[in-house]
């Protein structure tokens, strides 16, 4: 691992250069894979990592990669990786029949953000079109990304909810998530499908992310809202490798996992820990609740190991990223939301 990096090209390769563990994966895979919904903010080095690995290991499949908004992608990045880049809206019958058989599927589709004030539209991209895809390719192994925003606000104390933990989605984004599995499992019991449920939170990349939210704030002189006591995170490269990888684990009915890091960090504490790297005192504004939103992934370590970037090494990273005037997609997490209207 470098010690810190110093542009978007190095994140990029870091991000999507693939572990021994991957190339090993893919060289015993068979069959293509398409990646539904490569766009947005882990697709693209998802997909690449995906490439890569089938590389490394000689492997003789094809790989797509789907989006609506095609013209937001790197497509020299992602062609070089040996990614098939397809244009299609899963939302229009004529682009969805177009779709090529593959017998590994990785589900990415989805809406979060700008869901409050539009939620037909989140309720249809979220729940709609998975059952459309359960269908389409019920003779496929599934991995469906899916979001720790469906287990309920637990005693930060308890250490996060496990897999056995009953959902509990507050508003109306977690509720159609929810949505999203449910019609998952209702189709792998139907046709027997191998699926797997990753319920993520929250991926870190230098550009987005929890700590880049608090990170930023810190460095700027603006109040961290710390009411949000505490968080899970995990390197996004990590979480590429384990939603590869996790292809292996489909079953049904589905196979649940839950994938993020396994420190409940403090939001006061990190916030500090960036006030000790910038050279100044963090504001910090509300009082912490007793509960947060939190996942246990210890599931997740005995299958795959522990994450590959340690919390400190990714907060060193975003304070250089931020005292560098490194690139920032706009997209806060919101971690800090307790009411579900994102």
């Amino acid at each position: 691992m470098p010690d810190l990096i110093q542009s978007d090209e190095e994140l990029e390769d870091l991000l999507s250069s693939p572990s021994p563990e991957d190339v090993s994966f893919f060289h015993k895979m068979e069959g293509d894979l398409i990646i539904l919904g490569v766009g947005g903010k882990i697709g693209p080095c998802l997909a690449r990592r995906a490439g890569r690995a089938a590389q490394a290991a000689g492997a003789k499949i094809r790989i797509y990669g789907t989006d609506v908004h095609c013209e937001d992608l790197d497509a020299d990045l992602l062609e070089e990786a040996g990614v098939e880049i397809l244009c299609v809206n899963l939302l229009e019958p004529s682009d969805f029949a177009t779709l090529p058989d593959a017998p590994n599927v990785i589900f990415m589709a989805g809406r979060k953000f700008g869901s409050t004030g539009s939620e037909s539209l989140t309720w249809a991209l979220n729940v709609h079109v998975p059952a459309l895809v359960a269908e389409r390719y019920r003779h496929s192994r599934i991995v469906a990304f899916s979001s720790g925003n469906i287990y309920p606000f637990l005693p930060v104390i308890t250490g996060g909810a496990t897999e056995e933990t009953a959902p509990a989605p507050l508003g109306e984004y977690a509720q159609s998530v929810l949505g999203r599995e449910r019609m998952f499992e209702y189709f792998s019991a139907r046709y027997e499908t191998p699926v797997t449920l990753l319920r993520l939170n929250y991926a870190i990349d230098l550009r987005y992310g929890v700590l880049v939210d608090i990170g930023s704030k810190v460095f700027e002189g603006q109040p961290v809202d710390i009411t949000a006591g505490a968080a899970n995170v995990i390197w996004q490269g990590d979480v590429n490798s384990v939603a590869l990888r996790c292809l292996a684990y489909c079953q049904s009915p589905p196979f649940i996992l839950n994938l993020t890091g396994p420190e409940t960090l403090s939001t006061r504490a990190v916030a500090k820990r960036f006030g000790e790297i910038f050279g100044k005192e963090p504001i910090l504004e509300g009082q912490e609740r007793s509960t947060a939103l939190l996942s246990n992934a210890a599931r997740c370590f005995r299958l795959f190991g522990y994450p590959s970037v340690t919390v400190e090494q990714m907060i060193e990273w975003t304070a250089h990223w931020i005292k560098r005037g490194g690139t920032n997609l706009g997209k806060p997490t919101h971690f800090e939301t307790r009411d579900g209207k994102f």
